[in-house]
């Protein structure tokens, strides 16, 4: 149910504000019970586990910096792929996460977090139309869709989830993508949204017509 701003615990209501400030239709709602994991919040719910957005804090090595990653429910990050972009990662305990982020584990929202973090958005949420992440607290989750995560935390679309068993086209933008506004593609690889979206679940022949209806595009601008 949506929740009563005067019953709000302090983090959600910084999520609640921050939602507001960036023009997001949809407000915090309560959970009957705690959603510590992304099942848990799937099954109160009633969605499938990968359309939860769950936030996943590393820490990097070389400033300490926190590197939020927020990943499909049903997706499991693969560091290596994450350090490729950023940097050798370290451990994040669970007072390094809240020093970084102002908020506990288990109700990392995606945004309104006390320090800058870098940010990358798993391309596997695409997959869905409607996806939902924490807002601040274990209690509290809202609705989005998953373009809504590259405004709302100004984090850039990454490869950044363990592959199925002989997934070998990779994705052409190595590994991420950032949309540019005025044309609608990624500055990198020069996909639409909805080519992102059908990369996740293509196969390697459905990958491989991408890729050619992508190099034709790059032709086209270039003639």
């Amino acid at each position: 149910m949506t929740l009563d701003a005067n019953d709000w615990p302090e983090g959600v209501r910084r999520i609640a504000a921050a939602l507001l400030a960036k023009g997001h239709a949809h407000a915090p709602v309560r959970l009957d019970d705690a959603a510590r994991t992304a099942q848990q919040a799937a099954d109160a719910l009633g969605v499938a586990l990968g359309q939860i957005a769950k936030s996943i804090i590393f820490r990097r090595q070389s400033d300490g910096a926190a590197v939020l990653v927020v990943t499909s429910g049903d997706k499991r990050v693969d560091e290596k792929k994450v350090e490729a972009l950023v940097g050798p990662l370290g451990r994040a305990d669970a007072v390094f996460v809240k020093a970084q982020t102002g908020f506990s584990i288990g109700g990392v929202p995606p945004l309104a977090h006390a320090t800058d973090s870098v940010t990358l958005i798993d391309q596997e949420l695409f997959r869905f139309d409607e996806i939902w992440a924490a807002a601040g607290h274990p209690h509290s989750v809202f609705k989005l869709r998953p373009q809504d995560l590259c405004r709302l935390s100004d984090g850039p679309v990454a490869e950044v989830v363990l592959g199925p068993p002989g997934d070998t086209v990779r994705s052409p933008c190595v590994s991420v993508c950032r949309m540019i506004e005025s044309t609608g593609l990624c500055e990198g690889c020069h996909r639409t949204i909805e080519e992102i979206v059908q990369w996740g679940s293509a196969d390697d022949a459905g990958k491989r017509a991408i890729l050619a209806h992508i190099g034709r595009r790059r032709e086209a601008e270039q003639s």
